[in-house]
């Protein structure tokens, strides 16, 4: 996977301090996007705002439960959402996580002052295989975005 920009870039306000409303965007807020904000809840400071949307709003994927659970997380009855239908709209950072995410969110917030960074991630919903091949796509994705957020996001940790 390409090295995701940093905030300022590197995903950071200039004072080194983390963002305090971030949102994880996809094309269909069902993989990617809500795995990565059930990771950053764990992760990030619990007055952090996080949220997760998709260019579209797909089906929950079962695989991305199996994931979390392995890691004790859960996405609770949580459903995938559009930009549209979160409850606020406005984030400091909006992190896309596919290419149509990073082009709708540039498209939505070029008059905003909200910083749009893209960390490249791999579908897992593409891959074949066996059930046990499936779900290591999956924990590839799960630990790719772990990574990130921890290296990125999590204050002790530096920067975006």
């Amino acid at each position: 996977m390409d090295e995701p920009q940093a905030i300022e870039q590197n995903g950071r306000s200039p004072g080194g301090k983390s963002p305090g409303a971030i949102l994880f965007m996809c094309g269909l807020n069902a993989i990617r996007s809500p795995m990565a904000e059930a990771i950053a809840r764990q992760m990030l400071p619990q007055g952090t705002y996080i949220a997760s949307a998709g260019v579209r709003a797909g089906e929950r994927n079962p695989f991305v439960d199996v994931v979390l659970g392995e890691i004790g997380l859960s996405l609770g009855r949580r459903q995938p959402q559009t930009m549209e239908e979160l409850e606020d709209d406005f984030f400091d950072v909006i992190i896309t996580l596919s290419p149509e995410a990073h082009h709708a969110a540039l498209e939505l917030t070029r008059a905003n002052a909200v910083d749009v960074i893209y960390w490249p991630t791999m579908d897992p919903s593409a891959t074949d295989g066996t059930r046990d091949q499936v779900l290591d796509a999956y924990r590839g994705v799960r630990d790719y975005l772990l990574g990130l957020i921890e290296s990125r996001l999590v204050e002790h940790r530096g920067s975006l």
